[in-house]
């Protein structure tokens, strides 16, 4: 087998943006993308199966969820995500971008184990009421995609918004921590609404942000935001049962 001197510069190509393509493009790269995060969920929802199948792992994910273990295991989180999201960013290696997805997957399928747990098995409704959450939220998340592509929006005005959201929001759950008090309702209602807006800014960044090889960090910023909207349209389904 003839030898090949590698070249330096195979990985250093300049970026074609999304929006410089023809629609037939466009499309393909879209299809690229939706078909990771829905394959992001099947992952998503077959690791949540093993993890629940775990006494050990329920039990010491339930204990996180007490006091100071809770900050802890989200600042955890958010570590993982900001790797995750530089991995797949940064990275021209395909497969370190895979694995850093799966990474992430994990790690969502980990911090939902206490709340799927507590709704499969504490709640009246029980899977009932996770199969309703599941189908508001992917109608909410195809609604607000829907809204991006249809009225051909740019909506990264939002990221301004949505960051001083989210760091609020986090500041909110760690008083919470500390004091004792519970988010409640109104609480959750405002976390669907950032969700929301983080997928209607996720879904404009598809056009004005990505290149045509950048399908897997745009699958999972979708992802990453459809999560978060699951997380509480379940916890608000789970306050009124």
């Amino acid at each position: 087998m003839e030898n090949q001197t590698p070249n330096p510069f195979e990985n250093n190509k300049p970026k074609v943006l999304l929006a410089t393509l023809s629609a037939t493009d466009r499309v393909e790269f879209y299809k690229k993308t939706y078909a990771h995060v829905a394959g992001g969920v099947l992952v998503f929802i077959l690791f949540e199966y093993l993890l629940l199948q775990s006494d050990m792992i329920v039990q010491f994910a339930l204990s996180m969820t007490e006091g100071f273990k809770w900050l802890i295991m989200l600042g955890g989180f958010m570590f993982i995500t900001n790797y995750a999201e530089k991995m797949t960013m940064k990275s021209p290696d395909k497969n370190k971008q895979y694995l850093a997805f799966g990474l992430y997957i994990l790690a969502e399928a980990f911090i939902f184990v206490p709340l799927i747990y507590i709704a499969a098995y504490y709640m009246d409704s029980g899977p009932e009421m996770l199969n309703q959450a599941a189908i508001v939220t992917l109608a909410l998340f195809t609604g607000l995609s829907a809204v991006v592509f249809l009225t051909k929006k740019d909506f990264s005005f939002l990221k301004t918004g949505l960051t001083i959201g989210f760091f609020i929001a986090i500041g909110l759950i760690i008083a919470g921590t500390i004091f004792g008090f519970n988010m409640g309702l109104w609480f959750s209602a405002g976390m669907c609404l950032l969700a929301g807006g983080s997928i209607l800014y996720q879904t404009s960044n598809l056009v004005n942000k990505y290149s045509t090889d950048d399908y897997i960090p745009a699958a999972l910023g979708l992802f990453a935001s459809l999560m978060l909207l699951f997380w509480y349209v379940l916890s608000i389904f789970m306050s009124k049962d």
